[in-house]
């Protein structure tokens, strides 16, 4: 049965459009129970909050995550994401986390074993943020991995952690006794810009230290990245023509909610889906135009869960009323 969800939106150009489309939901073995997540780990990022991060569950079609703070559940994220600052904590208090993932098919999947991180004492009336952390630099470990470095930062207070940004987005955090990190979960090949900001206990964020700008080694051709069994067909309506695109999405650490269509050559629209699409089939339907006879070529990527864009399907050609 095909599920029509209320937030799929076409940009196509500067012009704005809700279109009807759809993701169907195959029956593809996704009802199996997922695995519990390895490598969970928690620091606190404040007197208020803590930082848990964890690895991908050992099975493919995750849904979402849900995280634990003792036996109360605390947070539930889209599969694409591993990581999440637990808020609203009371300062110099232990806590315990733990991380569950749930299925396609909605089957919640073993607790991680619990880690446990204490937060630290709250300071009176701190408005100073943190210096900007300096001297920020980077390498490449691997193929699917970088090593970020940076100077301490200076607090009147302490700094308590860092926040490492990819492209404007947080994706890793560590203590604030530490000054390098590893990055994992790259492509080979892939482009990537790193920042760093510090945190204090009361939660002020330094400016973001200077960006480094890293590729991964190797190459990636993008056929594992890329989706499969991509079928693309015409219908009229009304006087006006559509393309029915229907695809596989591709397999990857996450879930894909963003694609490239690109038609003729040249990337005509972004799909992207407004939360966590329901596994199996993808189905989209988009206006081409009131010509018959027009011949289209047409293909489409995904903005993989690392950020950066898959492969591109196999290019298909289709004919207006044809």
């Amino acid at each position: 049965m095909r599920r029509v969800p209320p937030s799929l939106v076409l940009v196509c150009g500067a012009l704005l459009l809700v279109v009807s489309c759809g993701w169907s939901r195959a029956d593809d073995g996704e009802g199996r129970m997922p695995g519990a997540p390895a490598g969970v780990t928690a620091a606190a990022g404040s007197a208020t909050s803590v930082h848990v991060m964890w690895n991908a569950a050992p099975d493919a079609g995750v849904r979402s995550y849900e995280v634990y703070r003792g036996t109360t559940k605390v947070a539930e994220v889209p599969g694409v994401q591993h990581m999440v600052d637990v808020t609203r904590l009371r300062p110099s208090t232990m806590y315990a986390f733990t991380v569950r993932a749930r299925g396609g098919a909605g089957r919640l999947g073993p607790p991680s074993p619990a880690v446990r991180a204490r937060t630290p004492a709250m300071t009176a009336a701190d408005r100073s943020a943190p210096t900007r952390p300096d001297r920020t630099t980077g390498r490449a470990v691997g193929s699917r991995a970088v090593q970020l470095s940076w100077g301490a930062s200076r607090d009147d207070r302490g700094v308590v952690s860092y926040d490492v940004y990819q492209s404007g987005v947080k994706i890793h955090s560590v203590g604030g006794n530490q000054t390098a990190t590893v990055v994992t979960g790259l492509r080979p090949g892939g482009r990537y810009v790193f920042t760093v900001r510090a945190r204090d206990a009361a939660d002020n964020l330094s400016p973001a230290g200077a960006p480094v700008p890293l590729t991964t080694p190797g190459h990636d051709d993008g056929r594992n990245t890329a989706p499969t069994g991509f079928t693309a067909a015409t219908h009229g309506s009304d006087g006006a023509y559509y393309i029915d695109l229907a695809w596989d999405p591709p397999r990857a650490d996450g879930v894909i909610t963003e694609y490239q269509i690109q038609l003729d050559g040249t990337a005509a629209t972004s799909l992207v889906w407004g939360g966590t699409p329901p596994p199996g089939r993808a189905h989209h339907s988009f206006y081409v135009g009131t010509v018959a006879g027009e011949e289209h070529r047409v293909r489409l990527r995904a903005r993989l869960p690392d950020g950066s864009w898959g492969g591109y399907s196999t290019e298909r050609t289709v004919t207006t009323g044809g």
